[in-house]
C-alpha cells in the first residue's frame, strides 16, 4: 500500500482562491492537519474528516503528525494558506522526510501564494525580476535578512515583504526602508494588502518614503516596486518593456546609453535628501564623470534650474557664454540649435588678447570683460578659471552686468574656492548653480547646462535629448 501526503495551499483565504487540484486533494483526504484558524477558510470542505489542528509555531508537530497518520495508511492532507511552497509546510515535510528517511511520498499541490493575490489587487507590480524577502528573525539572524535586503535593494528587484510587522518585531520593517532609500527608493510606489481574500481585505499604495510601522501587521503583505514601477489611479504597474520597446528602438544609441547609466546611478546612490532639480543636475555631472561626491558638492540655488531652463526656451538670454572653448564644445548644439540659442567663448578673441596684454591679466579674466560689455545678462558658464569667476562677481557687484544666471565650476588648487565663496556671497540673488569646493571642470560645466537645457524630461528620468 502506498503512503501519501497531499500537501496543499489553500490560497490566501476566499474560496475563489483554491485551485481545483487543492480543491480534489481535500475531498480525497480523511485527516486534515494544518493551522487552526486556517480550517475555516475551506469550511466546506472539513465535513467528516478528522482534523488535527495546531497553534502557532507547531510547524514539527503538523509534520510528524502528519507522517505518523500516512503510516498508518491514512489518506493525509497537511495544509497551508497560500502556497505551501512559499513560507509553508512543504519544505518541512521533504526534509523530515529526508533526514527521517520517511517510506511515504509527498506531492505538493500548488496554490494561490498572497504576493500573487495581492499583486492582482495591487495592479500589476510584479511584471519584472522579484524577489521575496520575510522579515521574520524566528529562523533566520536579522545579519542574514539583511544582506538579503541590501541586494534586493541594491539590485533594483521589485520586493515583496512578508511578515513585515509583529508585536515584538515592530523596527525591522523601517531598517528594510533606510536601506531601501538608501539604495535611492524613497519615491518607488509600495503596495500594503491586508488579508486579500478575506471579509476585511483592503489595499493601499503610497510612496515608500511615507511608510510606517504602524501602517502594517502580521495580516500585512507589504509589495515595493523598482526603479521603473509607477502608481496610476491607485495600483502599481511594473513594466516589463513591452509598451516602450518600439520607442527604445528608435532612440540613438547615446541616449540609450544616457538613459541605463542614469538607472545604474540612481540603483547606487540615496537622492531622497535632495529635490527634483537637484538630483537631475547631479545626475548629469555623475554621469559625465562616475564621481558620486557631486551628489553632494553641488549646490543648486532654489528654482535655478527650472527658471533658467524657462528664460532659455523663451530665448531670454538669447546666448551662453563660457570661459573656454571646451564648455561650448560639450554643450548639444541640436538643444541649443533647436532654441535658436547662441554659444559664445572670447578666450581667443582679439580683443581679448589686447586687453590681457595692456592690463597684464590672464585671458580667462580679459574675456569676461569683453562678454560682459556684449551680453550683460546673458547665462555666463564658468568651468575652468577662478580668475573668470572673481571678475564676474566684481562686474556683477559693480552693477554692470546682471546675469540672466550663472554656472561657477571653475577647477583647480589656487584661488578655486574662493572663487566660488566669492560668487555665493557676493551674489546671493543670482540664479545659479555651484559646484563646491576644487571640484569642476569643462566637461562637468557643459553637462550642467545640458541638464538645465533638459529639464522637461526630468520627471519621467529620460535623459539624452539631442544626442
Amino acid at each position: 500500500m502506498e503512503k501519501r501526503i497531499f500537501c496543499i495551499g489553500t490560497g490566501p483565504g476566499h474560496p475563489d482562491y483554491l485551485t481545483a487540484g487543492a480543491k480534489a486533494a481535500l475531498e480525497w483526504a480523511e485527516v486534515m492537519i494544518g493551522y487552526g484558524p486556517y480550517f475555516s477558510y475551506i469550511a466546506r470542505l472539513v465535513k467528516g474528516k478528522d482534523l488535527i489542528q495546531t497553534g502557532m509555531k507547531k510547524e514539527r508537530e503538523r509534520a510528524r503528525k502528519a507522517f505518523e497518520e500516512a503510516d498508518k495508511g491514512r489518506k493525509v492532507c497537511v495544509i497551508s494558506s497560500g502556497d505551501s511552497g512559499v513560507y509553508g509546510m512543504a519544505p518541512l515535510l521533504w526534509e523530515m522526510k529526508k533526514e527521517e528517511e520517511r517510506d511515504v511520498e509527498i506531492e505538493v499541490v500548488p496554490g494561490i501564494s498572497a504576493m500573487l493575490a495581492a499583486s492582482a489587487r495591487l495592479g500589476a507590480p510584479l511584471g519584472h525580476d522579484f524577489c521575496a524577502i520575510s522579515l521574520s528573525d524566528l529562523l533566520t539572524p536579522w545579519s542574514q535578512i539583511e544582506k538579503r535586503i541590501r541586494a534586493a535593494a541594491e539590485s533594483d528587484f521589485v520586493t515583496v515583504v512578508y511578515n513585515p510587522v509583529s508585536k515584538e518585531r515592530f523596527w525591522q520593517i523601517m531598517r528594510l526602508k533606510e536601506l531601501f532609500i538608501k539604495a535611492g527608493g524613497a519615491d518607488r510606489p509600495a503596495g500594503i494588502a491586508r488579508n486579500i481574500g478575506r471579509e476585511d481585505e483592503a489595499v493601499r499604495v503610497i510612496s515608500l518614503k511615507e511608510l510606517a510601522a504602524r501602517d502594517l501587521d502580521m495580516f500585512s503583505l507589504l509589495i515595493i516596486g523598482n526603479s521603473q514601477s509607477f502608481s496610476h489611479q491607485s495600483h502599481i504597474v511594473t513594466p516589463r518593456g513591452y509598451y516602450r520597446k518600439q520607442e527604445a528602438i528608435r532612440e540613438k544609441p547615446g541616449r540609450r546609453i544616457m538613459n541605463s547609466s542614469f538607472q545604474t546611478i540612481l540603483q547606487q546612490c540615496d537622492t531622497s535628501a535632495y529635490d527634483l532639480s537637484h538630483t537631475w543636475i547631479a545626475l548629469h555631472c555623475i554621469h559625465t564623470t562616475a564621481d558620486f561626491s557631486f551628489l553632494d558638492a553641488l549646490e543648486v540655488r532654489p528654482g535655478a534650474v527650472e527658471l533658467l531652463h524657462q528664460k532659455l526656451n523663451s530665448g531670454s538670454p538669447p546666448v551662453i557664454i563660457s570661459d573656454v572653448s571646451m564648455v561650448t564644445r560639450g554643450i548639444r548644439r541640436a538643444l541649443v540649435e533647436k532654441l535658436g540659442l547662441e554659444l559664445r567663448c572670447y578666450i581667443d578673441d582679439e580683443r581679448t588678447r589686447q586687453l590681457a596684454e595692456s592690463k597684464n591679466t590672464t585671458r580667462a579674466l580679459a574675456a569676461m570683460q569683453v562678454a560682459a560689455g556684449r551680453h550683460p545678462d546673458g547665462l555666463f558658464v564658468i568651468g575652468n578659471a577662478p580668475t573668470a569667476l572673481m571678475e564676474l562677481v566684481r562686474l556683477i557687484r559693480k552693477g554692470e552686468i546682471r546675469p540672466a544666471g550663472v554656472i561657477a565650476a571653475p577647477v583647480g588648487f589656487v584661488n578655486v574656492e574662493e572663487s566660488k565663496w566669492q560668487f555665493k556671497y557676493g551674489c546671493p540673488d543670482i540664479p545659479s548653480l555651484i559646484v563646491q569646493g576644487r571640484k569642476g571642470g569643462s566637461n562637468v560645466a557643459a553637462t550642467i547646462v545640458n541638464g538645465i537645457l533638459s529639464w522637461n524630461e526630468a520627471e519621467n528620468m529620460r535623459p539624452g535629448e539631442g544626442l
